[in-house]
């Protein structure tokens, strides 16, 4: 059974005459900063000086500075950039400026698990990771309550990471929702997983597959738009809200009965085992460490794929139909 920690199960403490450094100031970054902020901790900002997320964070009212001196100043540094870029502003920008008994810190744990980043053996190393978009993760908690979120330790030097991970957690408003305790591993491979299979992947070729057929085999593209991608809102709100037997009660019989006899026929298992098979093994991760290194020729070609789909230009016009966008 997983150990779940509420409010009762952290304190603030531990925070008490600390100083987070906030590495990055985008979506995450912005959010979590301000929980933090608006629960008594002395936060700082760092990116890259003269930028506009340097100028934003200014105008939010935080002590901003260029990420080398951020990461001196801060006890806890914690790296809110996008993945593919923590390794090389680690090495050039961090790992020179941290102390003995310093807290690096994380929400996801890509970089660490498959060592793209190699802390020294003196600092801790957590993970606080929201299972929720970083405009959730403010909003929530200025309603007064949270996100739900991972917390995990890499590595205890000071005897008490696993207490900031929980103090930082619960300033930030993740401990109302309860905050999970995990491994980097577990974290990492579940999240790739579900973003390769189900969320992004998975759910995007569903749409486009399913939408080709019918359009293919001579129906309306706005009729097949309709059917295939506009409709999987409410199926996904009612799953949200009631999970999937909630769900199957409030569809049509004639629907639950082709869903669950004709769903099993789509969905492959045996190339999820081989996804994540990659995933443990480290594949995928060198695959995206490579594709970065090569100006991400692969990803800018997919993107373009999908831009130019009929399913996006039919959708474009019904949403503005619909009074979805301008």
């Amino acid at each position: 059974m997983a150990k779940i920690y509420g409010d009762e199960d952290a304190s603030l403490d531990v925070l008490e005459g600390k100083t987070v450094a906030v590495i990055g100031y985008g979506n995450q970054g912005e959010a979590q900063a301000k929980n933090l902020r608006d629960s008594g901790v002395d936060v700082i900002i760092g990116v890259r000086e003269g930028g506009p997320s340097w100028k934003r964070a200014k105008e939010d009212g935080f002590e901003v500075l260029p990420i080398p001196e951020a990461a001196e100043q801060g006890d806890i540094v914690h790296i809110l950039i996008p993945d593919e870029v923590q390794p090389k502003v680690y090495r050039e920008h961090i790992h020179d400026n941290l102390s003995k008994g310093d807290a690096l810190g994380f929400s996801h744990a890509f970089n660490i698990h498959y060592g793209l980043i190699e802390p020294p053996e003196y600092v801790d190393v957590i993970l606080v990771a929201p299972k929720g978009p970083g405009d959730m993760v403010r909003k929530l908690y200025t309603e007064g309550f949270g996100t739900p979120a991972l917390v995990a330790v890499h590595q205890d030097y000071t005897g008490k990471a696993k207490d900031i991970a929980l103090a930082m957690a619960k300033a930030m408003g993740f401990t109302r929702a309860g905050v999970i305790e995990t491994t980097f591993r577990e974290e990492v491979e579940t999240d790739l997983f579900g973003e390769q299979v189900d969320l992004v992947g998975g759910v995007l070729y569903l749409i486009l597959y399913a939408f080709e057929t019918l359009v293919e085999a001579g129906y309306q593209p706005e009729v097949a738009y309709f059917e295939t991608l506009h409709e999987l809102k409410l199926i996904v709100d009612l799953i949200h809200k009631k999970g999937l037997t909630g769900m199957l009660e409030a569809v049509s019989n004639t629907a639950e009965y082709g869903g669950l006899t004709r769903g099993k026929r789509i969905i492959n298992k045996e190339e999820m085992k081989k996804v994540l098979e990659e995933i443990r093994s480290g594949e995928f991760a060198r695959e995206w460490t490579m594709e970065n290194e090569s100006g991400r020729i692969v990803l800018r070609r997919l993107r373009k794929e999908i831009e130019n789909h009929e399913i996006e230009r039919v959708g474009r016009k019904l949403r503005k139909m619909m009074g979805f966008e301008d």
